[in-house]
């Protein structure tokens, strides 16, 4: 390779990582609350993890434009068109985006370390198996991912026996977790009955993850709950029916499905309450995905949606512009202004989505205790137009 092209190389590899992992500066903020984030999960959290393990050779569809367009312009390996929550809590403590730990041995994990791969599923691969459920996007499970946590925590203290300290200075997201336990058998054709038997299974594993990192030192957590998944373009369309009872008739989305999702979140809140009796001295905060993202659905020109924003941006076919054998990414077409839009790509949401899901977990009243608002700075209240979230449901 001739001089000029490494120096090209080079150049373009810094301007790739100085925007994936800026750092938002403030000289004028107070001691951060917490020093790092540490998160664990699925594709609502993934940061790049899938992406960097998949085949070179055979890209997903998500590691094509219009993936990324929003804010990176480029696919970074997040399953949407600009930055999920985790981003935007970031930047409101002022950290540097949370760099996954596949693919990024050489660089430090001090200020962050992500952990969620898009299709974890909270229960272990042979666990799912057993119960003749498919699932093969991914073996990285709630359990393998914090078992690698585990094993290399000694190198990010220092000294090594400094770990609880670490721990306890940093924001740990517990997810989203548990979605996929659910997509997986609900899309293989399983009875809602025999898919709430799993409830209790996901919520354990969830429940053990917490205890684990509490002992090892943990001391905030953020665990967030089931979306409204009746509201998913993709189970929309799967479950497409010409019965309207079926249909909620504000928003126009399944109400079993909701329902399904109302159940795993209540299971989640019992469970959390009774870790935090047995543990006094921990923040467990619950995120209240569902009812926040139900809320953008129910009145969504207040938040700068168009009306009935149930399609999604990038995708093509079927009522909902969406088609499970023509994905985004995929060389379909896409929307002009994803902020209009609430979902992305059938699973996942827009940065516009998620911007206000952050806002309604850092500024209230989505979050279970709600959060110090002296630990976030003003950025995510200043980057969005200031409308009420804590409006009736």
């Amino acid at each position: 390779m001739a001089s000029s092209d490494i120096l090209l190389h080079s150049l373009t590899l810094t301007s790739f990582l100085l925007i994936l992992f800026a750092v938002p500066i403030d000289s004028h903020r107070p001691r951060r609350c917490y020093e790092s984030i540490i998160s664990f999960g699925d594709s609502i959290a993934d940061t790049g993890n899938l992406l960097i393990l998949s085949d070179p050779n055979h890209l997903p569809h998500f590691a094509l434009p219009p993936y990324g367009e929003t804010f990176f312009h480029f696919p970074t390996g997040r399953h949407s068109d600009g930055r999920l929550i985790i981003d935007f809590i970031a930047e409101s403590l002022d950290l540097p985006f949370v760099p996954p730990y596949f693919g990024s041995r050489n660089r430090s994990f001090l200020k962050g370390i992500n952990f969620a791969v898009a299709g974890a599923t909270a229960l272990d691969i042979s666990c799912l198996k057993g119960k003749g459920v498919p699932s093969d996007i991914t073996n990285v499970s709630l359990g393998v991912q914090l078992n690698i946590f585990k094993e290399i925590l000694p190198s990010l203290c220092s000294p090594p026996s400094d770990c609880s300290e670490f721990l306890s200075r940093s924001l740990i997201l517990m997810g989203e977790i548990g979605g996929n336990d659910y997509n997986y058998p609900f899309f293989a054709g399983k009875n809602v009955d025999e898919i709430r038997e799993m409830v209790p299974l996901v919520i354990n594993v969830i429940s053990s993850a917490i205890r684990e990192l509490v002992d090892m030192g943990g001391r905030t957590f953020l665990v967030p709950g089931n979306f409204p998944i009746g509201c998913s373009a993709a189970y929309l369309t799967m479950y497409q029916t010409e019965n309207m009872e079926k249909y909620d008739p504000l928003t126009g989305c399944l109400k079993w499905l909701n329902e399904f999702a109302e159940h795993h979140n209540e299971r989640l809140q019992i469970e959390l309450n009774r870790l935090r009796k047995l543990y006094p001295h921990v923040n467990i905060v619950y995120a209240d995905y569902y009812n926040v993202v139900l809320r953008l659905f129910q009145d969504p020109i207040e938040f700068g949606f168009m009306n009935r924003p149930l399609s999604v941006c990038c995708g093509a076919g079927g009522p909902y512009n969406y088609s499970p054998s023509r994905l985004c990414g995929d060389g379909v077409p896409y929307c002009d202004n994803p902020s209009k839009y609430v979902n992305w790509d059938g699973f996942h949401l827009t940065e516009h989505a998620y911007r206000w899901i952050a806002k309604g977990l850092l500024k209230g009243p989505y979050a279970d205790p709600a959060f110090n608002s002296y630990c976030f700075d003003s950025k995510l209240q200043n980057s969005s137009p200031d409308k009420d979230m804590s409006l009736s449901l």
